[in-house]
Parts: structure tokens; sequence; C-alpha cells
């Protein structure tokens, strides 16, 4: 006789767990087509449960046409020929075959986030920078004063409240002249990048840099794109290379390249802008991703301040500056463009909540933005000369050099050793240290690992290196 354990029911009335179960096992074929059930009386006694619990189990898979009921004779399984994906999916969920146990397993293990001492390959922010109490102060403002606007959806590119607040915030620290109009807003740049390719064109070939930010990448190839890798030299992507690889798109991060550090001179910049003006069909993306985040000086003005030619789209993003978790990217188009997206592509929903936006528009406008970066810079910055301090004063000074410091929140190590890139990296994993090389990126050379200390805590460093020291010389 079927047998069930109820006593993994959880919050489910019982009939509601016993009704899953059978039909689990219709879906999954255990029970096949004519296959009898047991009586109601017979069913209840043998679970230990009240007969109306297997009455109403039976009669919901009745009515949902998984059995049959013959009078006189009790339930049948019935006769089906076909089954939705995601019923096989859900049944494979709630009774898998010991295949899809195995595949689940696996899968659970690989979505588990290891837990790291220190995680110097990650870029995540530290969740203590975050103001939590004045954003919660904003949400309840807006929540309070914003009811009838928060119940309406915004334009596709995002509310006319954000796009002032940003362009405000661009033309006060990025020396950036821009229209509310020209700002398209949307959860995480990967999003953006999708518009944008719909806006410029799936025929084009998308210049990428070598080494660089493997995601942007993987997201155009995921388009169905050809993508032109373009090497660097030392004052960035190589024009002759770019204009060889027949590309009509490059996307750069001139202020602060990632993973090298370095910063585009002002005059690749214009060899760029010179590629670009050449043809209507060329533009730059700038990506600014962590621009707020320069350490020593000003920051670098926009490669977009010095566009003449509207051949240049602006994308930043709030994840460096805020958290990891708030989704909120924006880019700039020139005008032409964004005329086009409007008239092509304002279908698409923002997504971006609304009320996610009146916050960070507020946030932004009343200036709390600007002193939480002021604040993180500092903060990010001490962070960064005790790391340096503890490297300094560690038995990993002798073997290691530091170039790039000064700009964003990572910085690159050359390490003397003979190791191979990837046992090293295996080796600090068994100390608990997460380490990402260069040549993950694309580079070029050996033993040079790109250290990310956003989200180290101080207390920590001096344990962390002494552990990466230990993996050296292991």
């Amino acid at each position: 006789m079927l047998t069930y354990d109820l006593d993994a029911a959880g919050s489910d009335p019982l009939y509601v767990f016993l009704y899953k179960c059978i039909k689990a096992d219709i879906v999954c074929g255990r029970l096949t087509p004519g296959e009898a059930l047991p009586s109601k009386r017979a069913f209840a006694k043998h679970l230990g449960v009240s007969t109306i619990t297997v009455e109403n189990a039976y009669g919901q898979l009745t009515s949902e046409g998984y059995i049959v009921s013959r009078p006189r004779r009790g339930f049948y399984v019935a006769a089906l020929s076909e089954l939705p994906l995601r019923n096989r999916q859900a049944a494979a969920v709630l009774s898998p075959e010991p295949e899809a146990g195995r595949t689940r397993a696996a899968l659970t293990q690989t979505l588990a986030a290891p837990q790291w001492f220190a995680d110097f390959a990650s870029n995540q922010t530290d969740p203590e920078r975050f103001p939590f109490s004045i954003w919660a102060k904003i949400s309840r403002a807006v929540l309070s004063r914003e009811q009838p606007a928060l119940m309406e959806n915004p334009p596709a590119g995002g509310t006319a409240q954000l796009r002032r607040a940003i362009a405000g915030q661009l033309r006060d620290f990025r020396g950036m002249a821009v229209s509310p109009e020209q700002i398209i807003v949307g959860a995480g740049t990967e999003y953006l990048y999708g518009l944008l390719i719909q806006l410029l064109g799936f025929d084009k070939i998308y210049a990428v840099e070598t080494p660089g930010y493997r995601k942007v990448a993987q997201i155009y190839r995921a388009h169905g794109l050809t993508v032109a890798e373009i090497p660097l030299d030392h004052a960035g992507l190589m024009p002759d290379r770019l204009a060889a690889s027949g590309a009509s798109v490059v996307h750069l991060t001139p202020s602060h390249h990632f993973p090298t550090g370095r910063t585009m001179p002002i005059s690749r910049r214009c060899e760029l802008l010179g590629w670009a003006s050449r043809s209507p069909n060329r533009f730059i993306i700038e990506d600014d991703y962590d621009s707020e985040f320069r350490m020593n000086g000003r920051p670098i003005p926009p490669l977009y301040t010095i566009d003449d030619s509207r051949r240049v789209i602006y994308i930043n993003t709030f994840t460096k500056s805020l958290a990891s978790t708030v989704r909120v990217s924006y880019m700039v188009l020139p005008f032409p463009l964004a005329a086009r997206f409007y008239k092509e592509l304002r279908f698409y929903a923002c997504t971006v909540s609304t009320f996610e936006q009146f916050t960070l528009a507020r946030f932004i406008a009343e200036g709390h933005y600007e002193k939480h970066i002021n604040r993180t810079r500092l903060a990010y910055k001490r962070r960064r000369d005790t790391l340096l301090a503890v490297i300094a004063a560690s038995p990993l000074a002798a073997r290691a050099r530091i170039a790039e410091e000064n700009a964003g929140l990572h910085f690159l190590m050359t390490i003397d050793t003979e190791k191979p890139d990837r046992a090293l990296i295996a080796d600090a994993a068994r100390e608990g240290i997460h380490l990402a090389a260069l040549s993950d990126y694309g580079g070029a050379g050996a033993h040079t690992f790109v250290i990310n200390y956003s989200s180290i805590p101080d207390g920590r460093m001096a344990e962390a290196v002494a552990r990466l020291y230990r993996a050296v010389v292991a």
C-alpha cells in the first residue's frame, strides 16, 4: 500500500500534503495510468489519519483530473497523455528520482556561497557603511507623503524625480551638463546593456578591453553578438587594434580600468574619440563604475565631458557607492539616441520600483549621498592604508609589490613565487583566503593578483595577510 511520511507536511494541512505526494507519484510515473488507489477507509487507517483527510486529497486530485472515480469500484490513476513541463519539475522537487536528487544536490552545492575568512576577490561593499538610519527615515517620509505617486508606474526611463536628482549630481560632481530626459534608469548595468544592444544593433561588432571585466563580454556574447577583445598598452585600450577589429561599439573603463587600475590619459581619450567621430555608427560606452572612490586628488573627468560628437554613452551604478544589493544603475544617452530610445523602446517598463526611485531621489537631492560618499571614501582610504601597512610590516612584504593603489577599491599585488597562479589560489583557499589573479581577467604576466579590500574588516587584516603568506611559502 502507498506510504508517505506525513510528519514532513510542515505548515501544509495533511490533506494538501497527501494530495501533493500522490500527484508527484502520478507525474513521475510511479503510479501508472489505470492503477487502483487504496480505498479511502483502508488508506486512512494505514496512514493513521482521518477518512476525511484522504477524501479531501482524492477530491482535489479528481477535480484536477489526475485520478478518476469509478462507482462501486474506487479511484484509479487517470490516463495522462502529456503533462506540462512545470508540473514535472514541481514533482521532481517534491519527490525526486535518485538522479534528480543528485543533480539537485550538485546545484545546491554550486549555488552555496563559500565562507571565506577574507575575500580579496569580491568587490562587495562593507555593509557597515550603508546609511541605514537615514535611508529608513527617508523611506518613511516617502511612504507618508507620496502614496498616490507610489501607485503609478514610472516611465520607461525612470521617475522624473530620480532623473533630475542624478542630473544634478552629475553636474555638480562630475562636470556633466545633461538633461534628465537623457537619463535611463534600470535595475543593474546588465539590464542597461541589453537595452543598448537593442538600440545600437545586433549586427555590429562590440569591442571590450582585455584584460577586463569578464562579465561584459559574457553578456554581449549571451545576446549573440560578435565580440572583439582589444589589448591594452600603458595608456589603455589600443586604438590601432580597435580600428583593425572592425568594431562599431567599444566598452571602456577609462577613469579606473578594471582590473589593472590604470587611468587613461587625455591623449588616448582623444584618439578614441577621434575613432568614434569618423563614422555615425560608432559609439563608446563609458563605464564609470567606481569613479567616486579615487583616493588621491580629484576624480578624473569623464570621457563624456570632452565628447563633441555625441558618441559617448555614459553608464554608472549605485551598487558600488551605496551597496552591492542596491540594484539601481543608469545611463546617459546622447540626445539622438535618447530620442530613438523613447520612440522604439519606451514599451519597456522601468525595472526599478517607484518606491526605491523616490527614496534614492530624496537621498541625493537632500545632500545625503554627497555626505555618504565623502565619509565612505575616507573610511575606505583608511582601510586601504591599514592593509598596506599590515603588508609592509609582515614577512609578505619581501615577496610582494603593490601597484595602482590610488584609484578605486582594489590594487594589484605581484608576488615573488614560483607557484603557478592556480596553485597559489588553491593554497590560499585552504587558508580561507579568496584570491583572483590578473590572468583570470585575460591579463598577461603571472603572479599578479587583484586585491579588493572593500569588504575586509580591519580586525581581520593582520590574520588575513599572515594566512596569505603561509599560502605563498607552503
